[in-house]
């Protein structure tokens, strides 16, 4: 006589991570909308703790995720044919979708003046306590110390010593193998422990979205009605329009199936707000769409603190024009170039982290528009940042199954059998056992 001792994996339950996040959603909305409609401040303080132990968590494993991410992937493109020629596709690519969504961004807000008719004044605004000029974005890349970079943050100074100490690493050769093997063992324990923190992504997005909602409620966002309107329906155009169409006449892909893929990265992206801290999801679907490992390695984490459509092209173009309506200045042509350039060529400064305060504020004094306008959209900024950080995260996905495809190294069998969420993945269960 024998007895299995595991379950039918077909008929046991099981309740997918994008379920998951949405219910978070849910609850958080309904939680958040509790707590503003009844006045309960323990609720709203209890919301806001767990919101912010889940961003702890995610930054706390940014900077060395970040390092060792970059100085991995860069000596890893020495297993890829043509790994000058992809790197610079990459960087091609990324450049001409960043062109494309600022276009859109400046289109959208020529045809509403999103600044026009808010009730907002320029007394309304106040300095932002991080500015950016090109002064300190250029002379910032370089640090003073191996150390400062990581307590404050600094991702793109990160970027910096890890570009310079995988580009050393490939000139060394065999010698820096030792120092490679352990690089990417620490890579592995991080995002290891990092993909823990993603698990915990449903009870942080209650606490995030709950937040949100009790803390500004619906009133701020009619003043904003316009502006938030615009980010949405920018960033949707980007991800539902300008991408199918890449994928559809670029890539020569199914569109569609592209966002089965890649929907748990986007997903994540919209409730963490953070591109680096969705990194390894990131990572992972693309490399379920086909995209080679050794590529997807470099391609995901140069774009995860570089690729901004949403933070560096869409939102700071629109923004400018909306500070300019409240303060009465006129954008000509000139101002309209200006803006396209800073979005292609600023947008490392948002280095991947939540928010692009130091990208408007780039963008901005470039354009000598008055900084205090920054202000004006602090409050309302949390709410954007959701949907921009999704259309970043979609648009680090998109760029490598462009290039692999066009390099004719694309697997097309895994791309189109693609779907569900890595997270949903489960160790395989033990062999029945028999008595």
């Amino acid at each position: 006589m024998s007895a299995t001792a595991t379950t039918n994996p077909k008929t046991s339950f099981k309740f997918p991570f994008w379920a998951q996040i949405v219910t978070g959603l849910v609850l958080g909305v309904l939680l958040g909308w509790l707590a503003r409609a009844q006045d309960i401040s323990w609720l709203t303080t209890t919301l806001g703790h767990v919101g912010d132990i889940f961003v702890q968590l995610l930054k706390l494993a940014v900077a060395p995720l970040v390092f060792f991410a970059i100085l991995v992937s860069i000596t890893n493109l020495r297993k890829v044919n043509n790994a000058a020629r992809l790197a610079t596709r990459t960087l091609l690519w990324f450049m001409i979708t960043s062109l494309i969504a600022v276009a859109i961004g400046l289109a959208i807000g020529l045809l509403t003046n999103p600044g026009a008719g808010t009730g907002l004044t320029p007394a309304d605004g106040k300095l932002p306590k991080r500015e950016g000029s090109w002064i300190d974005f250029l002379t910032g890349i370089v640090p003073t110390d191996v150390i400062t970079p990581f307590t404050e943050l600094n991702v793109l100074q990160i970027v910096f010593m890890a570009a310079v100490a995988g580009i050393a690493a490939l000139q060394l050769g065999e010698k820096a193998q030792p120092v490679l093997t352990l690089a990417q063992s620490i890579l592995e324990l991080l995002q290891k422990a990092l993909w823990w923190v993603i698990r915990l992504a449903p009870i942080g997005t209650v606490g995030l979205i709950g937040t949100a909602i009790a803390s500004y409620g619906w009133d701020l966002i009619g003043k904003y009605a316009t502006f938030t309107a615009d980010v949405y329906i920018g960033s949707a155009l980007v991800m539902f329009g300008v991408y199918p169409l890449l994928l559809a006449t670029v890539a020569k892909v199914n569109p569609l199936q592209f966002f089965k893929g890649a929907w748990p990265a986007i997903q994540l992206a919209f409730v963490s707000r953070s591109s680096v801290g969705t990194m390894p999801v990131t990572q992972k679907v693309t490399e379920r769409l086909g995209v080679p490992k050794e590529y997807a390695s470099f391609a995901v984490p140069f774009g995860a603190t570089t690729k901004m459509d949403g933070c560096a092209a869409i939102y700071p173009a629109l923004a400018a024009i909306f500070i300019a309506n409240i303060f009465d200045v006129q954008l000509g042509i000139k101002e309209y170039l200006l803006i396209a350039f800073v979005s292609v060529v600023g947008s490392a400064a948002t280095a991947g982290l939540t928010g692009a305060t130091v990208m408007l504020t780039l963008t901005l004094s470039t354009l000598g528009l008055p900084l205090a306008g920054v202000g004006l959209l602090m409050a309302i900024d949390p709410i954007l940042d959701m949907v921009r950080t999704a259309t970043n995260v979609a648009g680090q996905a998109l760029v490598p199954v462009v290039v692999a495809a066009r390099e004719g190294i694309l697997d097309k069998e895994a791309y189109d059998s693609a779907s569900g969420s890595p997270l949903d993945e489960r160790t395989p269960a033990p062999a029945a056992a028999t008595a």
